[in-house]
């Protein structure tokens, strides 16, 4: 007989053995680190007599250091260079930090002929100057910090990872450097997990399984960062539309669609022009008072169809929903697959409230939100940013009073709901602040997935006003939301959160029927058309494979539920079952499979 499963855990449910802290979460890492660049570049250098150093930062997980050399580090050299860290890690060389003058670094910078660091002392504003040694063989300009002995870093818990071109500056007019990736660790069981995750990381990568299940592809034909949706991918985000859609029917927003264009003024007044004119796509037309642009937000749109007649405050909450494309130029070496492309769907809404009702209206955004993220079974591991400017910025726009009113708006609402937050100075839009959702995926990588904001500027700038109760003019208050964040993004994260084995709800395909022989297929593909006018993801395998290869190529293709039909089940009008998640299931009646399988998918559970 079928019985009900309870919904598998998540793999970002489950908790690592070891635990892998990002740079900026351990003081010790960061010394361990930083140093570990500096012997790298000694390392390096010892090697390598005409490599010259540029910079040398930790990362999240990680570290780097850019070189000028004359010839390419190869794989070979890699694995040379971290042999001789290793022999200097064992010398137990002390780190020193020396300060000097200006002057005095500039002296020895010359001495040792290092142009590029005359250029990174040139950058330094505070003196004196600090320069940390290995020794005395070995010294580099850097404000630390650093262990105090190179015996406090395991050599067997470092790894050079792989070596990349890199501009110096970050400007491709300037000399091409390589750029040598390594990670370091406290432990070598924290390298070993470390590397775990990467190996699972490729397993699970979006662009890999994105290919492999015929969800999406990319076309130098069209160009890179434009997705190509194939029919099952299409279907996914179908799915994913249709969820959010009728939460958002039931939570009274109304659908809106605007154009992919518009006027450039139209992001002049909104800022946009002003801010972020390198990031949009060319103007079309020779004046500007007169260009267009490709839509790089839908806000400037959704406020001209709320100005486009006087409200009342009978009328508001006013709130506009659109699955809306949008388009931004991405510099080609920052694209990857799905999750940074420069045409992508955001599920965008705009709110224009009254002033009294900004808080409910802000908590039930949240509800939205907290909904999407509990269906998509990420809710075991997120946190919440509250995304504050940075006082001393020049990138915002607006009073200080705004911006107060807006933060304070959403302090009210984290300390209503007993979120557990932080605060993220300098992560605000440059017209509000918001409230991002963090992600913690499978691999404990985070991702920005839902985000909420509240705006007292735009209103401003496009002149918003409503008719308030006592028959005066007033200005709304506008709050931006999207739970989703964008369509191409969130796939490409659910994608390898579940390694491409969606839940049921969400498959491509729901169902596959497998006919054990010729005789048994008319059946299945009957069986399988009935399944669709259910609503069900259906289709029956029309090939002449065995059914050992049947069952092997609908696990390959991930397929949540298989349905084997022979000639037993043809005659009582059964099927048996077998699912991904809890293999053979039984035997039992077609109408009996279609209704557990609907009631399955209508409450995001597994069958």
């Amino acid at each position: 007989m079928v019985q009900q499963m309870s919904a598998p855990q998540s793999p970002a449910q489950q908790q690592p053995k070891v635990q892998l802290p990002r740079t900026s979460e351990s003081e010790t890492l960061k010394k361990i680190r930083h140093t570990a660049s500096h012997v790298m570049a000694m390392a390096v250098q010892k090697l390598f007599p005409k490599a010259q150093v540029t910079i040398g930062p930790w990362i999240e997980n990680g570290f780097y250091y850019d070189f000028d050399n004359p010839e390419s580090f190869t794989e070979k050299d890699l694995k040379a260079i971290q042999k001789e860290m290793a022999k200097i890690i064992n010398r137990k060389l002390p780190v020193i930090r020396e300060e000097v003058s200006r002057e005095e670094a500039e002296r020895r910078i010359k001495a040792i002929n290092e142009p590029y660091k005359l250029e990174i002392l040139e950058d330094i504003q505070q003196e004196p100057i600090t320069i940390y040694h290995l020794g005395d063989e070995w010294w580099d300009l850097c404000a630390g910090p650093h262990v105090e002995n190179t015996s406090e870093l395991n050599p067997k818990a470092i790894e050079l990872e792989s070596v990349a071109g890199a501009y110096w500056r970050g400007d491709e007019t300037k000399a091409q450097l390589q750029r040598i990736y390594a990670t370091a660790w406290e432990t070598p069981e924290q390298l070993a997990e470390y590397k775990r995750r990467k190996e699972e990381a490729l397993r699970r990568d979006h662009r890999k399984l994105g290919k492999e299940l015929g969800l999406f592809v990319f076309s130098d034909d069209v160009g890179p960062g434009l997705p190509l949706w194939t029919p099952k991918g299409t279907i996914l985000r179908s799915v994913l539309e249709d969820f959010l859609k009728q939460e958002q029917v039931n939570r009274g927003y109304q659908p809106v669609v605007t154009p992919h264009i518009g006027r450039v003024e139209l992001f002049k007044i909104s800022g946009h022009w002003q801010k972020y004119k390198d990031d949009l796509f060319p103007m079309m037309g020779e004046k500007e008072e007169e260009g267009f642009v490709l839509k790089a937000m839908n806000c400037p749109f959704h406020i001209q169809i709320y100005k486009s007649e006087l409200r009342s405050y009978r009328e508001l909450p006013f709130r506009l929903a659109e699955f809306g494309t949008v388009y931004r130029y991405e510099q080609s070496g920052e694209l990857g697959g799905l999750t940074r492309v420069r045409g992508f769907t955001q599920d965008d809404a705009h709110l224009f409230v009254t002033p009294e009702q900004l808080d409910s209206e802000f908590l039930n955004v949240v509800d939205l939100i907290l909904s999407v993220i509990k269906s998509l079974r990420l809710d075991q591991n997120f946190k919440a940013r509250l995304s504050f400017r940075d006082p001393t910025s020049d990138k915002y726009i607006g009073s200080d009073d705004a911006w107060n009113k807006a933060e304070n708006a959403i302090r009210r609402a984290v300390e209503t709901l007993g979120m557990d937050h932080f605060e993220g100075i300098g992560e605000a839009a440059f017209y509000g602040p918001k409230l991002d959702f963090i992600v913690k995926d499978a691999l404990d990588r985070e991702w920005q997935l839902g985000t909420v904001q509240v705006d007292y500027n735009l209103p401003e700038r496009f002149d918003l006003e409503y008719v308030a109760e006592d028959g005066t003019r007033k200005r709304p208050v506008m709050i931006h939301r999207a739970p989703f964040g964008s369509l191409e993004r969130l796939i490409g994260i659910l994608i390898e959160e579940y390694a491409g084995d969606f839940p049921l709800w969400l498959a491509p395909v729901q169902v596959r029927l497998l006919p054990v022989g010729e005789a048994q297929r008319d059946f299945a593909i009957a069986v399988a058309a009935k399944m669709r006018a259910a609503g069900i993801r259906a289709e029956a395998d029309k090939s002449n494979e065995r059914l050992g290869k049947l069952i092997r190529n609908a696990e390959k293709e991930k397929i949540p539920v298989m349905a084997v039909v022979g000639a037993k089940e043809v005659e009582a009008n059964s099927l048996s079952i077998r699912t991904r998640a809890a293999g053979e299931l039984g035997v039992m009646s077609v109408d009996d499979v279609l209704d557990k399988i609907k009631n399955a998918i209508a409450n995001h559970d597994t069958f």
